[in-house]
C-alpha cells in the first residue's frame, strides 16, 4: 500500500469512537403537564436483572441497521406503550461513555397529547412513571459526590515491559456522580448526568 492510497482512504473519513462494546439510545421525554414542561421518568421493574427499582429514561440497545432516533422511538414505544406517531424527536443531546465502555446517545423529544393515565407501560420493564417540572431542575442544582475505581489487574499483566510500570498499579479513576431528589424519588447516576447536561444547555442558551 502506498501513501497516496492511504490518503484516499482517510481524506473524507469522519472520526468516531473505537473499542466500544455496545451502543444505546436513550429518549429524554419533555412532556406538557398543566401547560408546563416536565421531564418524564420511569421506575424500572423490580424483576429487571440490571438496576431493578432504579430511575431511568426509556432506552435500550441500538439494533443493526437502526438509527439513534429509530432506536430511541422504538424503545419508548415498547416501554411506555405509546403510539410511535406521538413520539417526536427534537434533536440529539451530547453523547457519553459509561463505565462499561458502552456508548450512550441521549435524544430529546416529546410525547404529543401526553396523558400519564393513558400510558400502557410494559410491566416487565417498568414499574411506574412520574414527571418532574423542568423548573425544578433549573432552580435546584444536583448534589455531587466523587466515586473512584481502582483497576483489577491480573498478575500476568506485563508491567515490567512499561517504563515505571509499577506506578500504574496504584492508579485510580475518579469521576463525579450526580443526585437529584424530588418528592420521594432519587434520580442519580447516568440519568442524573443526562438531566444535568440538558439543563446546562438550556441555561447556556438563555444567557
Amino acid at each position: 500500500m502506498k501513501t497516496n492510497q492511504i490518503h484516499e482512504i482517510f481524506k473524507n473519513r469522519k472520526s468516531e469512537m473505537f473499542d466500544i462494546k455496545r451502543h444505546y439510545a436513550v429518549f429524554v421525554p419533555l412532556v406538557d403537564v398543566d401547560d408546563k414542561p416536565h421531564l418524564l421518568y420511569q421506575v424500572r421493574s423490580n424483576t429487571m436483572k440490571r438496576q431493578p427499582g432504579e430511575i431511568s429514561f426509556p432506552g435500550g440497545k441500538i439494533e443493526k441497521c437502526e438509527s439513534i432516533k429509530e432506536a430511541a422511538i422504538r424503545e419508548t414505544c415498547e416501554e411506555l406503550g405509546v403510539d410511535s406517531k406521538k413520539v417526536k424527536v427534537f434533536g440529539e443531546l451530547d453523547y457519553l461513555i459509561n463505565t462499561f465502555n458502552d456508548m450512550i446517545y441521549p435524544v430529546l423529544g416529546t410525547i404529543e397529547d401526553f396523558n400519564i393515565e393513558e400510558l400502557k407501560i410494559n410491566k416487565c420493564e417498568v414499574d411506574r412513571v412520574f414527571t418532574v417540572p423542568l423548573d425544578y431542575f433549573l432552580n435546584n442544582k444536583p448534589e455531587v459526590y466523587d466515586m473512584s475505581y481502582r483497576a483489577d489487574i491480573s498478575e500476568e499483566f506485563p508491567f515490567h515491559k512499561i517504563k515505571n510500570g509499577e506506578s500504574y498499579q496504584q492508579r485510580t479513576m475518579t469521576y463525579p456522580v450526580y443526585f437529584y431528589e424530588y418528592d420521594k424519588f432519587i434520580i442519580w447516576g447516568l440519568t442524573a448526568k443526562i438531566t444535568r447536561n440538558l439543563v446546562k444547555e438550556l441555561v447556556k442558551s438563555c444567557k
